[in-house]
C-alpha cells in the first residue's frame, strides 16, 4: 500500500529481524544503543518499559529529518523466574546456573512492545508461560558449547533444534522468540497476517489469534 507507513525496527536483535522477514514485512533496522541495566528500585516491568521507550525514542530522533510517515517498532523481552529477571548470561557459569534453575519448571517470558506512529504511541505487554523439559546436565553442557545461550535472555532459544529445551508454551509462542507478531499486526493492520510465520516456526497459528481484525488489543495508547 503506497500510503502505508515505512516500518522501522528499533532493535539489533537478529531474532526480531528474522521474525518480521518471515511475516513478509519490508523494514529498516535502526538499532539503539541504550543502557539495559535495571535502575535501583525498578520492577522488571518498569525496567522493560523504560528500555523499550528509550529504543523507540532514539530511532525517532534519527528520523526527525525524514518526511515520510514511519511506524517505529521497539521491543524488550525478558525471562521471569519467580519474579526475577533472567537476562543474557555474562559467562558460562551464569548460563549453566540459569539453565539448571529453569529445568523442569514453568516461567514467564514477558515483552513490552511500543509502536510509535507520528505522535501516537501504543504500549502492549505480552506474557507467555513456558514449561521447560527435564533436560540433563550433559545436554546443558553440550548446548553451552554451541555458544547459542550467550545472547539470549534466560540463556536459551526455544527454537534451537538440538537442545529443544521447551516442553510447553501457553500464550503467544513467537513472543518467546522475541517479538509477538500477532500484537504488531493488531496495531498495524496493513501488515501481512502473522499466522503463516507462527505456523512456519511452531506448526500452528498463535492460539491468541490477536491479529484477527475483530480482536481488541489489550494495551495502552498515549499521545
Amino acid at each position: 500500500m503506497s500510503d502505508a507507513p515505512q516500518i522501522i525496527l528499533a532493535s539489533a536483535s537478529p531474532r526480531r529481524r528474522e521474525l518480521l522477514a518471515a511475516m513478509g514485512v519490508d523494514f529498516i533496522v535502526m538499532p539503539a544503543n541504550v543502557n539495559e541495566d535495571p535502575l535501583p528500585n525498578e520492577t522488571p516491568l518498569e525496567t522493560q518499559c523504560r528500555i523499550t521507550r528509550e529504543k523507540a525514542r532514539a530511532a525517532i530522533k534519527i528520523l526527525r529529518s525524514e518526511t515520510r510517515d514511519q511506524a517505529v517498532i521497539a521491543c524488550d523481552t525478558t525471562v521471569l523466574l519467580d519474579g526475577e529477571m533472567l537476562n543474557k548470561p555474562a559467562d558460562i557459569n551464569e548460563a549453566r546456573c540459569m539453565l539448571r534453575r529453569l529445568r523442569g519448571r514453568a516461567h514467564d517470558v514477558q515483552s513490552v512492545i511500543i509502536i510509535r506512529c507520528g505522535d501516537e504511541e501504543t504500549i502492549d505487554i505480552v506474557a507467555s508461560q513456558v514449561v521447560m523439559r527435564d533436560y540433563s546436565d550433559e545436554e546443558i553442557e553440550a548446548y553451552i558449547a554451541t555458544g547459542d545461550p550467550f545472547d539470549k535472555a534466560g540463556s536459551y532459544a526455544v527454537q534451537h533444534p538440538q537442545f529443544s529445551p521447551v516442553k510447553e508454551i501457553h500464550g503467544c509462542p513467537l513472543n518467546v522468540i522475541g517479538l509477538a507478531l500477532c500484537h504488531v499486526r493488531a496495531r498495524l493492520p496493513h501488515l501481512p497476517a502473522s499466522a503463516p510465520a507462527c505456523i512456519a516456526y511452531f506448526g500452528k497459528p498463535c492460539p491468541a489469534q490477536i491479529d484477527d481484525p475483530l480482536h481488541c488489543v489489550n494495551g495502552q495508547t498515549q499521545r
